[in-house]
C-alpha cells in the first residue's frame, strides 16, 4: 500500500508558477511510475505529466508542455510537478497517482492504482 500526500496548491496569478509536490509513503515508491492529474470544476479529471521509475523518460498533455515539468528524487520519495506561466484554465484540484505495474508514462487513468486527495491550484486572471 501506498500513501499519497500533495502539497503545494494555491492562489497565483497569471504568469506566475507553483511547484507542487507528492509525498509517498513506503520502500517501493522509486520502483513505480508516478503522474499528475487535474481536474476542474465541472469537468472530468484529466492527464497532466507522467514520469517512470528512473525519472528517465516523461510525458505530458499537450496543453502543459513548455509549461510543467514533472521530476522526480527516489531518495526523498517524492515527485514535484513545476508549474511555470500559470494560466486561468490550469485552475484545478490536482492530484498525484502511482502506477504499479507499467513503465512507459502514460495518461491513461486505469492504469494507476494510488492517488493522493488532491491539493488546489487556483490562477486569477
Amino acid at each position: 500500500q501506498v500513501q499519497l500526500v500533495e502539497s503545494g496548491g494555491g492562489l497565483v496569478q497569471a504568469g506566475g508558477s507553483l511547484r507542487l509536490s507528492c509525498a509517498a509513503s513506503g520502500r517501493t515508491f522509486r520502483t513505480y511510475l508516478m503522474g499528475w492529474f487535474r481536474q476542474a470544476p465541472g469537468k472530468e479529471r484529466e492527464f497532466v505529466a507522467a514520469i517512470s521509475w528512473s525519472g528517465g523518460s516523461t510525458s505530458y498533455a499537450d496543453s502543459v508542455k513548455g509549461r510543467f515539468t514533472i521530476s522526480r528524487d527516489n531518495a526523498e520519495n517524492t515527485v514535484y510537478l513545476q508549474m511555470n506561466s500559470l494560466k486561468p484554465e490550469d485552475t484545478a484540484v490536482y492530484y498525484c497517482a502511482a502506477d504499479r505495474t507499467y513503465t512507459n508514462p502514460s495518461g491513461r487513468e486505469t492504469n494507476y492504482d494510488y492517488w493522493g486527495q488532491g491539493t488546489q491550484v487556483t490562477v486569477s486572471s
